[in-house]
C-alpha cells in the first residue's frame, strides 16, 4: 500500500514539475513573440518613414529641376542667297531662269543655303508658262525660294496670287526676321494695308530678332536729289514723283537696336544700269544685285554666324573666278 502511495506521489510531482516547466516555456515563448512583434512594428515604421522621406526628397529635387530655367538653345550659323532680275537680259524669254544663274545651282547647293530670295523681275511677262518653267527649274535647288515681286512679275497679279499667295509677308528664321514687300501695289510706296502690316510685324517680332532682312524689287532708297542719284537703275517704271521710303518706311527701322539689311533687285540688267551697289549707315545696310548685262552678272550669298554677325559674298556668274567682282563692301557710291 505504502509502495503504491509513493508511486502516486512521484507521478503527481513529476506532472506538476512538467506542467510548471511547460507554463514557464509557454510564457517565455509568448514574451518573445510579443517582443518580435514590437520590433517588427518598429522596423515597419522605420521603413515607412524612410520611404516617405526618400519620396519627398525625390519630388523636391524634381520640382527644383523643372523650376530651373532650361538652357538657351545654341544659335546656328546659316546662309541664304539673294538674286535680282533673274529672267536675265531684257527682250529675252529664257526657259526658266537666266542660264548663267541656273549654272550656279550646284554652287548654291554646295553652299548649304537654308533659303533663297529672288528680288523681282523673275519672269519677263508673268504668264502661266513663265511661272511653270520657273517652278520646274527651282526644284533643282535644295532650299526654299521666296519671291519679292517686280514690275514684270505683276503683269498678271491675279495669276501670281492664285499660285503663290500674297506678295508681302514675313517670317522668322533662326532668330532673324525676314520681311518681303511689294512696292508695285502703290507706285513704289509702301502704304495702306501693307504699311500697317510692316508696322505690326516690326512691333511684334522686330524687337526680338537678332537681324532684320527686308526684300523688295525697286531701289526704294534712290532719289534724284539724294546721295544715290548717280546709281543707275534698270528702270523707273511706274514710280511716283515722291515716295514714302525716307518719310515712313526707313524711320520704322532707324530706331531699332537690330541690324537691318535691305535688298533690291532692279539693277544689272543691261549696259545702262550698274551691276550692284552697297551702302551702310547707322544700323541699316542697303544692297542691290542683279543680272542680265553679261560681264557683271552676279548674286549674293549672305552668311550669318552663330553670334548673328552678317557677311556677304558677291558671286560673279560669268568666268572661272566667282570672286572676280571683288568684295561687295568695297563698293563706292558714284
Amino acid at each position: 500500500m505504502e509502495k503504491i502511495r509513493r508511486q502516486l506521489f512521484r507521478n503527481t510531482l513529476f506532472k506538476t514539475y512538467y506542467y510548471s516547466y511547460y507554463l514557464r516555456a509557454l510564457k517565455q515563448f509568448i514574451r518573445e513573440q510579443r517582443k518580435m512583434s514590437q520590433e517588427d512594428r518598429v522596423e515597419r515604421k522605420i521603413l515607412k518613414i524612410s520611404f516617405i522621406f526618400v519620396f519627398f526628397i525625390t519630388l523636391f529635387a524634381s520640382c527644383k529641376k523643372n523650376d530651373s530655367p532650361s538652357p538657351e538653345p545654341v544659335p546656328e550659323a546659316y546662309s541664304f542667297f539673294v538674286a535680282g532680275h533673274t529672267y536675265g537680259t531684257p527682250g529675252t524669254d529664257n526657259s526658266g531662269l537666266y542660264p548663267p544663274f541656273q549654272d550656279k545651282f550646284n554652287l548654291i547647293n554646295d553652299h548649304l543655303t537654308d533659303l533663297g530670295v529672288l528680288t523681282g523681275d523673275i519672269v519677263p511677262a508673268g504668264t502661266e508658262k513663265n511661272w511653270n518653267e520657273v517652278d520646274s527649274v527651282l526644284k533643282f535647288l535644295n532650299c526654299k525660294v521666296y519671291f519679292a515681286v517686280g514690275n514684270h512679275d505683276m503683269k498678271n497679279r491675279p495669276l501670281f496670287e492664285s499660285r503663290y499667295g500674297k506678295t508681302y509677308f514675313g517670317f522668322i528664321h533662326k532668330d532673324d526676321l525676314f520681311i518681303v514687300l511689294d512696292p508695285n501695289i502703290d507706285h513704289w510706296n509702301i502704304s495702306g494695308e501693307q504699311l500697317s502690316f510692316l508696322k505690326n510685324i516690326i512691333d511684334t517680332s522686330g524687337y526680338k530678332a537678332r537681324n532684320i532682312f527686308v526684300f523688295f524689287h525697286q531701289l526704294l532708297w534712290w532719289d534724284k536729289t539724294n546721295k544715290y542719284r548717280n546709281v543707275r537703275l534698270n528702270s523707273h517704271e511706274d514710280r511716283a514723283d515722291t515716295i514714302n521710303f525716307w518719310t515712313e518706311v526707313e524711320p520704322l527701322f532707324q530706331n531699332l537696336q537690330n541690324k537691318v539689311y535691305m535688298f533690291a533687285g532692279d539693277i544689272g540688267a543691261a549696259s545702262w544700269s550698274d551691276d550692284f551697289m552697297y551702302d551702310q549707315f547707322d544700323n541699316i545696310t542697303l544692297v542691290a544685285s542683279g543680272m542680265g548685262e553679261g560681264k557683271g552678272d552676279n548674286f549674293v550669298f549672305v552668311d550669318v554666324d552663330e553670334t548673328g554677325k552678317v557677311s556677304f559674298e558677291l558671286i560673279a556668274l560669268n568666268g572661272d573666278d566667282i570672286h572676280a567682282l571683288g568684295n561687295l563692301e568695297d563698293y563706292i557710291l558714284p
